[in-house]
């Protein structure tokens, strides 16, 4: 479940989710585009980079990874932390569980 959420998160930018998925995931996130930013892919340890990028995540998709890697880098690269916000939304109808958006800054 982690890892579809992380892969979405990646892909669209921007879910929405219950509070505690969107809390348990933030720290996930943040592991990973700091070791993506400590990536470099030309370098000849970038693939074991790029694998160690996928284990952190709960094996993410590789799509998901090969942006994170490319297009997360040069839109990260002033800051160290506090990569993704959460915003609560009020609670869900039918069961009343707490929504949150969470999403990159």
């Amino acid at each position: 479940m982690l890892k579809t959420l992380l892969g979405s998160l990646i892909m669209e930018e921007k879910i929405e989710t219950s509070e505690a998925k969107a809390k348990e995931i933030k720290g996930m996130i943040d592991k990973i585009v700091n070791k993506a930013k400590q990536t470099q892919i030309d370098s000849p340890a970038g693939g074991k980079k790029l694998a160690a990028i996928r284990d952190l995540g709960n094996r993410i998709p590789a799509a998901a990874v090969k942006k994170m890697t490319g297009e997360f880098l040069s839109k990260f690269s002033g800051r160290t932390s506090g990569y993704t916000r959460i915003i609560k939304l009020s609670p869900r109808q039918s069961d009343s569980a707490r929504i949150a958006i969470i999403e990159f800054v």
